[in-house]
């Protein structure tokens, strides 16, 4: 994976694949002008490691000039052609064949018409490394093609995103953002934490705590913590609206994430739905909700030892963590219900070694 500006791309094509199509090319050129001394015109800025190769391959006799065309700003094309190095003037009663990057949609390759029309050339031909049949509109024929590709941004070896990537010896294409959206829940000392860390890094995700984000607000004195403040110190809680606001305000200030692993919220059938209608409002779900599941004796005996090592009092009073227990299973079962009726509710063995748990988890992820 590479990185180029602010975009991801995945290996797509190995420099074997590329060499060994414009070997085909030139064979096939070859066959058909080494009886004469042909001009091969190469369009730049992105057939220049495409013609350096070709003429490499290619052992007879030639000429080689370029022209160049411009009509793609970042990954999209503006739709008008712009020449901005014209076709050469000696080139009345040759041969030419026109070396091309790269034709998708056809607007480059009609501006290509259109100037050698005006020439007097005894006869041009289009020859194209790169060629997305499905999107091409058919107008014009092309006599060479390298390798028929998918409708896919693609960088490297002389294309280009925002003028990086030209240099690249291989061929990548975009990677397309799929977002893996968790809720994550567990009883107290089921390891949430833990695991939250192992699935952040492995999947490139935001682990976004409740807890955490109450915190950060409320000691920066945020607009939204100096909000909450007002309703914890009355002892009411915190309205919903206040809470999806300051998980929006996480999502939006970590648009890079490749997904989101939310904990601690939501606690009640109600939080779940507005978590709902915020992320469909970004046009994005919730993948799944992961629930770490353990035996209630084992998770004891593992708060009080964590107790006596953290000094919390409600890691030290097995009453209290039953009542805590007692508490999550009443405020879990109607979301277990929720997530379940959209198939998305997937109970997760919680027992074990951890990198054991990490793998039980990454299972369910990977399906998704």
């Amino acid at each position: 994976m590479i990185k180029l500006h602010d975009k991801y791309f995945k290996p797509f094509l190995s420099e074997e694949q590329i060499l060994e199509a414009v070997k085909s090319i030139a064979q096939k050129v070859a066959d058909d002008y080494k009886d004469e001394i042909p001009v091969f015109v190469g369009v730049l800025n992105g057939s220049f490691m495409f013609v350096a190769d070709f003429l490499k391959e290619y052992k007879y006799n030639c000429e080689v000039s370029f022209i160049k065309l411009s009509s793609y700003q970042g990954l999209t094309s503006t739709g008008i052609v712009e020449t901005l190095l014209d076709v050469p003037d000696n080139l009345e009663g040759k041969s030419v064949i026109i070396l091309e990057d790269i034709i998708d949609s056809g607007r480059t390759l009609k501006e290509l018409v259109h100037l050698f029309n005006k020439t007097n050339v005894k006869e041009y031909k289009i020859a194209s490394l790169f060629y997305k049949s499905e999107v091409y509109n058919g107008e014009y024929a092309i006599d060479y093609v390298g390798i028929d590709i998918p409708d896919k941004f693609i960088v490297g070896y002389g294309l280009d995103y925002d003028e990086l990537g030209r240099n690249l010896r291989e061929v990548y294409q975009l990677k397309q953002k799929h977002m893996i959206n968790l809720v994550l829940f567990g009883k107290p000392g089921a390891g949430k934490g833990t695991q939250a860390e192992f699935l952040k890094e492995q999947y490139n995700l935001k682990h976004i705590s409740t807890g955490d984000v109450f915190r950060y607000n409320i000691k920066n004195s945020t607009e939204l913590g100096t909000l909450a403040k007002s309703y914890m110190d009355k002892g009411d809680l915190v309205p919903d609206e206040v809470t999806i606001k300051m998980l929006q305000d996480e999502v939006e200030k970590h648009s890079d994430a490749s997904g989101f692993i939310f904990d601690g919220f939501p606690r009640t059938v109600a939080q779940a739905q507005a978590l709902d209608e915020f992320l469909e409002s970004k046009d994005m779900k919730i993948d799944a909700t992961l629930a770490l599941d353990a035996d209630d004796e084992i998770l004891i005996q593992r708060l009080l030892e964590r107790g006596k090592v953290s000094g919390r009092t409600d890691d030290q009073d097995e009453s209290k963590i039953r009542n805590r227990f007692e508490e999550y299973n009443q405020k879990t079962a109607p979301l277990q219900a929720f997530y379940e009726k959209q198939g998305k509710y997937h109970s997760v063995n919680g027992i074990g070694a951890i990198e054991d748990i990490t793998r039980r988890l990454g299972k369910v992820i990977e399906e998704l």
